[in-house]
């Protein structure tokens, strides 16, 4: 079985991101990792949605775990007969893809992909939780080769051992500008804002960072300003959740106030992703409103006085005019030009 997680990260290891085997998927707890290397075991796919809407994984894990969830779906329905086993599954399919909604369309494509290889297997008889187990392989091996060639373009942006800022963290494309920057000799260094409350920046980006062998900082959130003040930051770069027709995107809260000041520093800001077909304009963008008690706290540790309220935006939208340049499969794109990407049918992602 051919593999395109070769050479990156831990974290980036397909059985390290989400894994159905033997009637149970098995999903790296992000929101522990590296502190602990800790597995949530999902017996139902129910409970893989749980786990996606608790955040045990995050970015793109989701995406994995929808796809593994959906075999666990037939496995649990596999001695029923051929009606039933089509009903669960497509039970399955919204709920795994409404885990999370400002997501919830990109991981639609993932699930309902799932039920046309669930339909092949039934009619011919075979085993669908297998058959969709091998879907999922095909998938990652899909994005991960899609992402290879973003992370193409935007390690060619790189200033020779520039400092590179990142936001969250940006899965698949992480290890790929990495691996692309190493072949290219480019010794760049990553500094990775922490991303409160989950700390992804610090937890994950940085983890892929370091075990790949570059050199690698983590700085909290208010720390911005002043590593561009000081010349630390060469370039901006994120992923992003949604990239709308318009330009606009949609990334983890805090995105946007980095732009504003990548604007001030004159810094130029890249974001990396597939355009969304469907999104047309900001109105199509649902921003998640999450428990405000988990900005309360951090690790468990409420630091807060018990009155004291918290508000919690999972995501904040981005305009084009902050945005230098958005990097897919295709090339750099003009914000706001981004319709060119749709003029020649893009290659299949999900």
């Amino acid at each position: 079985m051919e593999r395109k997680d070769t050479g990156l990260a831990f974290l980036l290891q397909y059985e390290n991101v989400a894994w159905y085997e033997n009637g149970r998927v098995r999903i790296l707890d992000r929101r522990i990792y590296p502190e602990k290397v800790t597995y949530v075991e999902c017996s139902s796919w129910q409970e893989v949605r749980q786990a996606i809407a608790d955040m045990v994984t995050q970015s793109a894990g989701p995406y994995t775990a929808a796809a593994m969830g959906m075999a666990l779906a037939a496995y649990q329905v596999r001695n029923e007969g051929a009606e039933k086993q089509r009903q669960f599954l497509a039970d399955a399919a919204e709920g795994l893809a409404h885990a999370r909604p400002t997501t919830a369309n990109r991981m639609e494509r993932i699930t309902v992909g799932c039920l046309a290889t669930a339909e092949n297997a039934l009619n011919a008889g075979q085993d669908a939780a297998t058959a969709l187990f091998n879907a999922a392989i095909d998938s990652l091996n899909r994005r991960y080769g899609i992402m290879e060639k973003v992370g193409v373009y935007l390690a060619g942006l790189f200033p020779q051992e520039g400092g590179i800022l990142t936001q969250c963290f940006g899965e698949t494309i992480v290890g790929m500008m990495l691996k692309t920057a190493r072949i290219s000799n480019n010794p760049v260094k990553i500094i990775c804002a922490e991303t409160r409350p989950f700390l992804q920046g610090a937890r994950l980006t940085a983890s892929c960072a370091a075990d790949m062998g570059f050199d690698t900082t983590v700085i909290t959130d208010n720390m911005v300003a002043y590593m561009m003040q000081q010349g630390h930051i060469d370039l901006f770069t994120s992923a992003a959740d949604t990239i709308a027709r318009d330009g606009h995107i949609a990334n983890k809260i805090g995105t946007f106030q980095i732009a504003l000041l990548a604007d001030i520093f004159e810094i130029p800001y890249y974001v990396t992703g597939i355009p969304d077909a469907d999104k047309k304009s900001t109105a199509d963008i649902r921003i998640e409103q999450r428990n405000p008690e988990e900005t309360l706290s951090c690790h468990g540790v409420r630091h807060t006085h018990p009155a004291v309220k918290g508000i919690y935006p999972a995501f904040d939208i981005t305009p084009p005019q902050l945005i230098k340049g958005i990097v897919t499969d295709k090339g750099i794109y003009n914000p706001q030009e981004l319709s060119a990407y749709f003029e020649t049918p893009p290659d299949r992602f999900y």
